[in-house]
Parts: structure tokens; sequence; C-alpha cells
């Protein structure tokens, strides 16, 4: 009887430990590639890049997003970890200097990027801290995220302004709920791999920002 509740025991602080790594390696991973996305960003503005465009970027993020899934359990992993969050960081530059470019424009992507922080820190925060498991919320999100991807092409390519707009609302619950649901995912042992945890955890950050960004650029253009 002893001996299994010490087994037990045992299991139960390894599997602790282990969670606890994946969190610190995870968020260590997070803070280094934000920066380095905000690297990139400031070169290709500073540089004024153009943007490559609908087709090369969604070639661009899916095809590293696949090398890193592929090698994820490996160094190289970490190499495209941050060739992915550079690229992003890449395209991100050209679609700030349009919006510095507006009236009010630095206040817009300051005010973005501050409720980015604000709910990105508070999500993650009350998942950590109340260990709720939202595990649950893995379907919708997936069926969530693919119709607002599509409705979003629709949007550009019918040059649909109100879809567009309808379609940044719904990213900003979407991965405002991924935020909960992969911040969990983590705690629970849902998720062992650090690279793909950090990865979630960027896009989240990156689309709610930009469609943050979004919206807040429309409220100011009709001021």
């Amino acid at each position: 009887m002893n001996t299994s509740m010490t087994s037990a025991t045992a299991r139960a602080q390894t599997a602790a430990l282990a969670t606890n790594k994946v969190v610190r390696n995870t968020y260590m991973l997070l803070s280094m590639t934000l920066l380095f996305s905000a690297l990139t960003a400031g070169v290709s503005m500073a540089l004024k890049l153009p943007h490559p465009g609908l087709l090369l970027t969604l070639g661009g993020y899916f095809g590293l997003l696949f090398l890193t899934a592929k090698f994820r359990d490996s160094a190289l992993g970490l190499a495209f970890v941050f060739a992915l969050t550079g690229f992003m960081g890449y395209t991100l530059g050209p679609i700030l200097n349009a919006y510095l470019a507006m009236a009010n424009g630095g206040q817009v992507v300051m005010t973005a990027m501050g409720a980015t922080g604000a709910i990105f820190l508070g999500l993650s925060g009350y998942a950590l801290t109340t260990r709720r498991d939202f595990s649950f919320m893995g379907g919708f999100l997936m069926v969530g995220i693919l119709v607002a991807f599509l409705a979003g092409l629709g949007a550009v390519f019918f040059e649909m302004p109100g879809l567009s707009l309808a379609v940044s609302s719904m990213f900003v619950l979407l991965m405002a709920g991924l935020i909960l649901y992969e911040t969990s995912n983590i705690i629970h042992g849902g998720e062992t791999n650090y690279i793909m945890a950090t990865v979630t955890l960027y896009v989240s950050i990156f689309n709610l920002f930009t469609s943050l960004l979004h919206l807040l650029g429309f409220m100011n253009s009709d001021e």
C-alpha cells in the first residue's frame, strides 16, 4: 500500500516537474521570438520594404510552420521557429508603416499593442493561476479559425470591407480563446513540446494584434 502511494506521488512529482519545464521553456522562447519578430519588423519598417503579398505570405507561413512541426524535436526546430517568427515580423513592417502614415496612426498602433499585451497577460495569468481545463474549446476553436480564415480570404478577393471587419472581430475572440486553450493545454500535459506551444501562442498574439490594429484603424478613420 505504502509502496503504491509512494510510486503515485513520485509519478505526480515527475509530471509536475515536466510540466513546469515546458511552461518555463515556452515562455522563454516566446519572449525571444517576440523580440526577434519586433526586430525584423523594425528593419522592414526602416528599409520601407514592400509587403510580400497574400500568396507569398501564406506560402511562407505554412511552409515554415510545416518545417517547424516536422523538426520540433530537434535543434533544427528552433531555427525554423525563428525563421517563422522573423518572416512574420517582416510582413508586419509594411502594415505598421501604413498605419503610422494615418492621422493618429501612432496612437492606433500603441493602443493595439497595449491591448494585445494586456489580453495575453490577463488570459495567460488566469489560466496559470486557476489551472482550469479549457480543453473543451479545442473543437470549437479549430472550426472557428477555419471559418474565419476562409471568410478572410473571401473578404480580400471580393473586396468586402464589412466582412473583413467581421473577420477581425472573430479573430480577436478566437485568438483570446486560443490563448486560454493552449495555456491550459501546457499546464495539464496536453502539449509537451515547448516549440509547438511557442508557435501556437506566437500566432495567437500576432493575429490578435493585427486584428485589433485593423479594428482600431477603422474606428480612427471614421473620426
